[in-house]
């Protein structure tokens, strides 16, 4: 899809990535709804702020009636806890599959509508390369990653007949402020990554793989799993 006049809505887009994204989407001309739980923390200039919680039903209803004319939807907006799948806090858990999973199903379930009576346009989901690979000590984050893969695989399926292209951006570390405490060497920069994500979108590409990490992981998919130690 082109983006010169597009309409999107950016889920989290008051910091960090999803704040690149409506960025440089306000720079290639297309209108730009900011999406966040507290709107009000959304400083970009250019871009129109949404109140937008991701867990909140009757929040994803409103914007959906208020962005009445977006042709674009990303679900950039996430968390983790850093809780594992065993030891870690069960509540923690469940926070984090009703923002990363649930919270997208939902949005699209909103704008998917939308989308198709504007004419068809594309929703762009924010992964990462923990949607493949599933160390323990992110066990609860890597399991939403997952299935948010499954979800952009699976709503391809649905959307596309519907005038809707389903993108997925897979990527390791950014420089952002939920990878803080990684070296700066094995980050990337969140702009670079958003403007691969964006000419994804315009491509209509499936898959964007936004640096080497995601890249490997993805290429080590079919390597054969290793025996548990005992």
């Amino acid at each position: 899809m082109e983006l010169k006049n597009a309409v999107a809505v950016v889920t989290g887009a008051n910091r960090g990535l999803g704040r690149h994204l409506a960025a440089q989407l306000v720079e290639q001309g297309a209108k730009v709804y900011a999406a966040a739980r507290r709107p009000e923390t959304v400083d970009l200039p250019g871009v129109t702020p949404l109140r937008l919680d991701v867990t909140d039903q009757e929040s994803i209803r409103e914007a959906a009636r208020i962005a009445s004319d977006a042709t674009l939807l990303i679900n950039n907006a996430d968390v983790s806890t850093g809780a594992t799948l065993i030891g870690g806090d069960l509540d923690e858990v469940r926070r984090e599959m009703e923002i990363n999973f649930f919270g997208p199903l939902a949005a699209t379930r909103a704008f998917a509508p939308v989308i198709e009576g504007n004419g068809g346009g594309a929703v762009l989901n924010v992964l990462s390369a923990l949607s493949w690979f599933h160390p323990a000590a992110l066990g609860s984050y890597a399991a939403s990653k997952a299935a948010a893969w499954a979800l952009s695989d699976a709503t391809r399926e649905e959307l596309t007949p519907r005038g809707i292209a389903v993108s997925a951006l897979h990527v390791g570390y950014m420089d952002t402020e939920m990878a803080a405490g990684v070296p700066a060497d094995q980050k990337v920069a969140a702009a670079d990554v958003a403007a691969q994500a964006l000419r994804g979108v315009e491509a209509g590409l499936p898959e964007v793989l936004a640096d080497e990490t995601s890249r490997y992981v993805k290429q080590s998919l079919s390597a054969a799993l290793q025996p548990n130690a005992g």
